[in-house]
């Protein structure tokens, strides 16, 4: 193998902002942030917005988007493009 080839892989944790779930894993990923984890150690955090903690495939709900709204609001913008005076 070559030397200094490789990124680091070390212990990093995922911050899930969607439900608030912290998982202590392996990655290559690279973060300022740090927090102090139960068993008193620090490692670099990482926030994401969807992991199988919140992810609607693994949990089996599914969350309603109001769809209706952004849908009008497009109409509207758009309503008078494309049309001559």
């Amino acid at each position: 193998m070559k030397a200094d080839i490789h990124p680091n892989y070390d212990y990093v944790v995922f911050n899930d902002l969607a439900s608030g779930e912290k998982f202590l894993t392996r990655s290559t990923v690279k973060s300022e942030k740090t927090i102090e984890w139960e068993d008193g150690n620090t490692y670099p955090v990482l926030d994401v917005e969807i992991s199988s903690a919140s992810h609607p495939f693994y949990t089996g709900k599914q969350r309603i988007m109001d769809s209706a709204g952004r849908v009008e609001k497009f109409k509207n913008r758009y309503a008078k493009f494309g049309k001559k005076n």
